[in-house]
């Protein structure tokens, strides 16, 4: 048997594989963005922003508690058996969704889309973390980040076109059955990471102390115990509170100001779709000026963004405002995960990403719920500044907490 080699390039037929395979996991959630939010209250009547907010809900909790499963069942099972289970799980999604009659069963619907992208999504960014030397850990994940959020991106923009030019359900849906089978014909043609893995682990140099670290030891560590791991999950979970809310919020707050589905359609694509293209330079760039500078002012610039969004009352402004939110997203998506890598080691790294992923996917369902009430007792446009304080804080924690970790 060949002897695995670390490195990008050294791997590059798979490394190009896992990109495609994570478009396809992004495309998942992209189906429902511009949709989904319309479609309950046009379909099925909500009149209440949080009762309709409430797929965003059982999606966000449903995706933490499997991320955090996922990355200790990946370091005992192997990343490639997991990754095509998620794929299966995520048949249920279009089908439930396409002939749901009652909105309860939408909720279900999205307990499965979590469960699907809490073992897709994080399976993806593992293997290519696997197959990456240290310095390219930043440029690895920006590059699966990319994938995902441009997937998310294209889904976003085509359900809104085809749900203005046939209908809000069933037609964008059955584009989600073709991505589940060829998600599920790309899992089966990678190759798993294991011995790159094991790789890693006997040339990394760590003591048998680390290798006795438990489950819950990783989860103190990532949560409260190491200032740099606890300050960045608190970061990853402030920007997805933001993505909670920006997900079910955006729809409604566009509606109301006039615009039409495809206009709506096009801000909420085009925010993704920043986040997405310029993950392909933070990542890559936080290998060389360090992870702390581009998450401090990240977090800072999302918040800056939602403001934005708020005072300016033009199309076009509302778009650049959409791409600065993405920009500053993109800032912190990749870096935060590269920063984990860099602090956990091999034998452990999978779980502590599990954990900063259950944490940071957490925050689409306290998003969702803080902007549901907050928009039912004050309004959209209130619940959108408010929510946006957290992001705000959360960059002023990390500029007083975090270590520079790429020194670790």
């Amino acid at each position: 048997m060949e002897q695995p080699k670390i490195g990008i390039k050294e791997n590059l037929v798979q490394f190009i594989l896992l990109v495609v395979t994570n478009l396809f996991v992004g495309s998942m959630v992209g189906i429902e963005r511009t949709v989904l939010p319309l479609l309950g209250e046009k379909q099925f009547g909500l009149a209440s922003a949080s009762a309709a907010l409430s797929f965003i809900i059982s999606f966000g909790f449903s995706k933490a508690i499997v991320n955090y499963f996922a990355g200790q069942i990946a370091d005992r099972l192997g990343r490639k058996k997991v990754l095509i289970l998620g794929w299966f799980v995520g048949f249920f999604v279009p089908i439930l969704i396409i002939y749901a009659r009652a909105w309860w069963v939408i909720i279900v619907a999205n307990i499965f889309l979590g469960i699907n992208q809490g073992l897709t999504w994080s399976m993806t960014v593992n293997m290519k973390i696997d197959l990456s030397k240290a310095n390219q850990r930043g440029t690895a994940v920006g590059l699966n980040e990319f994938a995902g959020y441009s997937g998310v991106a294209i889904m976003a923009a085509v359900s809104g076109y085809i749900a203005s030019v046939y209908s809000l359900r069933p037609e964008p849906f059955y584009v989600g059955i073709g991505i589940v089978i060829i998600g599920i014909f790309l899992s089966l043609i990678a190759k798993d990471t294991g011995e790159h893995l094991k790789l890693q682990i006997q040339t990394s140099g760590n003591s048998k102390a680390v290798n006795e670290l438990s489950s819950k030891k990783v989860f103190a560590l990532a949560t409260w115990n190491n200032r740099s791991l606890s300050s960045i999950s608190f970061a990853g979970l402030s920007t997805n509170l933001k993505d909670g809310m920006a997900w079910g919020l955006f729809p409604f707050y566009f509606s109301a100001a006039g615009l039409s589905v495809g206009q709506i359609g096009t801000i909420v694509a085009v925010y993704p779709a920043a986040w997405g293209l310029f993950q392909l330079v933070t990542g890559a760039l936080s290998d060389k000026i360090g992870r702390k500078v581009l998450i401090v002012y990240g977090m800072w610039t999302q918040a800056i963004a939602l403001w934005l969004i708020l005072v300016v009352h033009q199309f076009s402004l509302w778009i650049f405002a959409a791409i600065l939110l993405g920009i500053g997203t993109a800032m912190v998506y990749p870096t935060l995960q590269a920063a984990v890598s860099d602090v956990a080691a091999p034998e452990w790294r999978a779980s502590a990403m599990g954990v900063y992923r259950f944490w940071r996917d957490s925050g689409y369902a306290f998003g969702a719920l803080l902007a549901g009430i907050f928009a039912d007792f004050l309004g959209v446009g209130w619940a959108i500044g408010l929510v946006a304080m957290l992001p705000f804080l959360s960059g002023l924690v990390a500029k007083i907490r975090l270590h520079e970790t790429i020194e670790s």
